[in-house]
């Protein structure tokens, strides 16, 4: 499988503003504009007055509001499902302490990008399995909105198995965290020789989760887009 960026990409096309599906309270990216190359900044979305204007809050640094004025250019980025949309916007009206969130322009022309269904973002989680006999401490080693790697120092069930899958993440905002807990199927199962020498084998098994929470599903949206836009290499 190809680690470049675009193995996973296609081609970019005009996007409605419905088509974004934006949930008040989602992450975006806020990208300014005014040095000579763009920053990027992490900001969460509180409305819209439709072909009027977005109200997000001002993305902090460093514990203060990052400096904006009106009439400054941006460009805003979305993940919704599996597209990257963007668009430009100009800053209409900044509410400072202690409301710190600003009016943006609507947006007139949006841009997407469509990603595989099931990009998988590597991670570290310890997580639990539940089978018919007894539950086992594994760790998560990638996930996505459609299953996920697991490694386990023993064996689990055979291939087909449904099991019970148990970790959490962090939500924002305020940092909570969030128990994860989907039935999945077990669709395959490898031996892996550990990279460092002396160490038993470990067993991977990938899994597809069923009818997962609608919640979980955004919460595992927001992760791979934030691995998408902040740390391409965390993507599979």
């Amino acid at each position: 499988m190809s680690s470049t960026p675009p193995a996973g990409e296609a081609k970019t096309q005009e996007y409605e503003f419905e088509q974004m599906n934006l949930q008040v309270g989602g992450r975006i990216q806020f990208i300014t504009h005014r040095t000579i190359k763009p920053i990027q900044h992490f900001s969460t979305l509180i409305g819209w007055s439709k072909d009027e204007y977005m109200i997000v809050k001002v993305p902090f640094e460093n514990g203060a509001p990052i400096a904006l004025n009106d009439g400054d250019k941006l460009t805003i980025r979305v993940f919704s499902g599996v597209n990257v949309c963007s668009f430009s916007c100009v800053v209409q009206r900044v509410f400072p302490r202690p409301l710190f969130y600003v009016h943006l322009s609507f947006p007139v022309s949006i841009q997407g990008t469509s990603l595989r269904a099931a990009m998988r973002v590597k991670v570290d989680i310890p997580a639990q399995v539940t089978t018919p006999v007894g539950t086992t401490s594994v760790f998560l080693v990638n996930l996505s909105v459609s299953g996920a790697l697991i490694e386990s120092a023993k064996r689990l069930s055979e291939d087909d198995a449904e099991v019970g899958l148990s970790f959490y993440l962090i939500a924002q905002p305020g940092n909570r965290q969030v128990r994860i807990n989907p039935q999945a199927t077990i669709r395959n199962i490898n031996m892996v020789k550990p990279a460092t020498g002396g160490k038993p084998d470990v067993f991977t098994y990938g899994v597809q989760f069923i009818d997962l929470d609608p919640v979980h599903y955004t919460m595992l949206q927001n992760l791979t887009y934030e691995a998408l836009i902040a740390d391409r290499q965390k993507i599979v």
